[in-house]
């Protein structure tokens, strides 16, 4: 790998990653030894102070991480304090409660129990990192099992799932109801 495109790779991980990076890891990354990897964060740096970049790189012993320069902490802290409103549509609510009360779940059960495709609930939820992917169910096309996230916890006020309200059975007898007559609309339209 020559050494401008190594570098960009390296700037690269370090913004993605956001947290300290082994040098030694970088080494990997790049196929390059630790002198030569090191020039190259050394000329990153440069190049950021040479701007004046909103950016720095911070040395942590045999580590370096990408950060943000200290005198800009109040402009990114009136961004960053802004909550992203969250809106859930009912589907997405309903896909959430299924999948918060019967996880893991995978993407067949919640369908059959809504009675409807929820692809897009799903991909909803997992792009608002309320929901994540546990791994897959050791069944005929290892279908993924999903579950919530902590995420899901904070949006919700929550400190671990067993603090979600109760569902009692005639709720459940309820909820099956209300999935039945919906699924009987759909079908006369």
């Amino acid at each position: 790998m020559e050494q401008s495109e190594a570098k960009a790779a390296i700037e690269a991980i370090l913004f993605t990653v956001g947290d300290s990076v082994e040098i030694s890891r970088l080494c990997q990354a790049t196929g390059l030894d630790k002198k030569t990897v090191t020039g190259l964060l050394r000329e990153l740096q440069g190049e950021y102070e040479a701007r004046s970049s909103g950016l720095q790189l911070v040395f942590l012993e045999d580590a370096v991480q990408m950060g943000t320069r200290p005198e800009y902490y109040e402009q990114i802290i009136q961004i960053a304090k802004t909550p992203k409103k969250i809106t859930l549509s009912e589907t997405v609510l309903e896909t959430m409660a299924i999948v918060a009360y019967k996880q893991p779940v995978t993407r067949v059960e919640i369908e059959k129990i809504r009675g409807v495709s929820s692809d897009r609930a799903i991909n909803k939820l997992l792009e608002y990192d309320l929901i994540q992917e546990l791994g897959r169910l050791d069944a005929p096309g290892r279908p993924i099992l999903f579950g919530t996230t902590e995420q899901f916890l904070r949006t919700f006020g929550l400190s671990s799932t067993e603090d979600m309200p109760e569902i009692s059975a005639l709720q459940v007898e309820e909820f099956k109801q209300q999935a039945q007559e919906e699924i009987s609309l759909k079908l006369d339209v």
